[in-house]
């Protein structure tokens, strides 16, 4: 479970929470608490009756699902830019989704009542998730075309870029067996990828520690669909 820290002001570096005007922010702040979320934690599994939704702060979740016949795709990568519990802004309380925390830090966490009755309070901020609701449905549909058409070097290229986007640093640990599982591919796909970038100096890769070391070398080899759903966040919900 997340380890809580004491009730305070809701930190505004939630890109979305800090996109409300002061008065329904202020809302936010009076219905929630500040918690520290540890790497691997699982925030809730398919089926499972959402319970609190999060605005991560400085942590990073993978939301995921698990087809019949494979482990499980990442269908979503969640940072300080969104929330986890989208299905409650329509009402609906039950997650298809598998997820966990995959970068250790605090988020803003709000219970499902609470939550509810924001939404109630705050035309801005129901404006606002609707947009971001768009959002996700554009990097649904580029989820889509990524996996089928793109080479895995360049998808995982695409995964570190996002992911270095959200935790706001050159260094994060992943292993090879949890790359291959989020990108729904064979290990031994996301070991030649991961060479190939290393080979080229892009990135470093020791012992689940993976260091980049050339951003803008990373973005030439990634698939054209990093930036597509990012441009469109800029675009709904502002810088």
């Amino acid at each position: 479970m997340p380890s809580e820290s004491a009730k305070n002001t809701v930190p505004t570096v939630n890109r979305l929470l800090a996109a409300l005007p002061d008065q329904d922010r202020r809302l936010i702040e009076a219905n929630g608490d500040s918690v520290q979320l540890l790497r691997g934690t699982v925030i809730s599994e398919p089926g499972d009756r959402l319970r609190e939704v999060y605005f991560p702060t400085d942590s990073v979740l993978s939301l995921m699902t698990p087809p019949a016949d494979h482990a499980g795709l990442e269908v979503r990568l969640v940072g300080n830019e969104g929330m986890i519990g989208t299905p409650l802004i329509l009402g609906v309380e039950v997650t298809l989704l598998h997820t966990v925390v995959q970068a250790a830090g605090p988020a803003w966490r709000m219970s499902r009542e609470q939550f509810g009755e924001a939404l109630l309070r705050s035309d801005a901020l129901h404006t606002l998730l609707d947009r971001y609701l768009e959002v996700l449905m554009n990097q649904g549909d580029l989820l889509v075309v990524c996996t089928r058409f793109h080479l895995v070097e360049a998808r995982l290229a695409r995964w570190l870029l996002m992911t270095q986007d959200r935790i706001h640093g050159d260094r994060f640990h992943v292993t090879h067996e949890g790359l291959a599982l989020l990108l729904g591919v064979r290990r031994v796909g996301i070991t030649k990828a991961a060479t190939a970038l290393q080979e080229r100096k892009l990135i470093h890769y020791r012992r689940g520690e993976i260091t980049v070391l050339d951003r803008m070398g990373l973005k030439a080899a990634a698939c054209g669909c990093y930036g597509r759903a990012e441009t469109m966040y800029d675009r709904l919900l502002g810088r």
